[in-house]
């Protein structure tokens, strides 16, 4: 397996219920996003949490570690919500030998208009060409979660 791609939940698998206006975190949306694309690298998805990530806690960041930590892959990309991704980026600090991107989206992949599937194809593209390390795609752009920021006023990331 080159690439792993775990899934933690966020904005990205979130669908919508017209019987309760409402938006939940469903399955992840990445698998269908690949097929889609006809995308012909070796990866594995697996999904290890289902929530938002102002409901991540210290123990689900610890959970998303040990996971790359045991992962055989060298190539890590981590689905995760925007809202706290920088937070995760940061508790992933010294994970040696390994390249691991954080990405998500502003709106749902089940959406006709979304920034998902960009971002995750930037995420895949920055795991298979960075340096070990970790990283943010975002936006058309790779961020280091040591100095950015998601600016909520303006809807994007941005290095500080």
């Amino acid at each position: 397996m080159q690439i792993e791609i775990f899934t933690t939940g966020g904005t990205i698998d979130k669908i919508y219920f017209d019987a309760k206006s409402d938006y939940e975190i469903g399955d992840p949306q990445i698998a269908e996003l690949f097929r889609d694309a006809n995308l012909t690298i070796d990866y594995r998805v697996t999904s290890l949490l289902r929530k938002d990530s102002l409901e991540l806690t210290d123990v689900d960041r610890q959970q998303i570690r040990n996971a790359v930590e045991k992962s055989p892959a060298r190539q890590i990309v981590i689905t995760h919500g925007t809202d706290t991704m920088i937070i995760t980026g940061q508790f992933l600090q010294g994970i040696a030998g390994k390249t691991i991107v954080l990405t998500g989206a502003m709106q749902p992949a089940r959406f006709r208009f979304t920034d998902a599937i960009y971002n995750v194809a930037s995420a895949i593209t920055a795991a298979q060409t960075l340096p070990p390390g970790v990283y943010i795609a975002m936006n058309g752009q790779i961020f280091d979660p040591r100095n950015s920021r998601k600016n909520v006023e303006l809807n994007r990331f941005e290095t500080i």
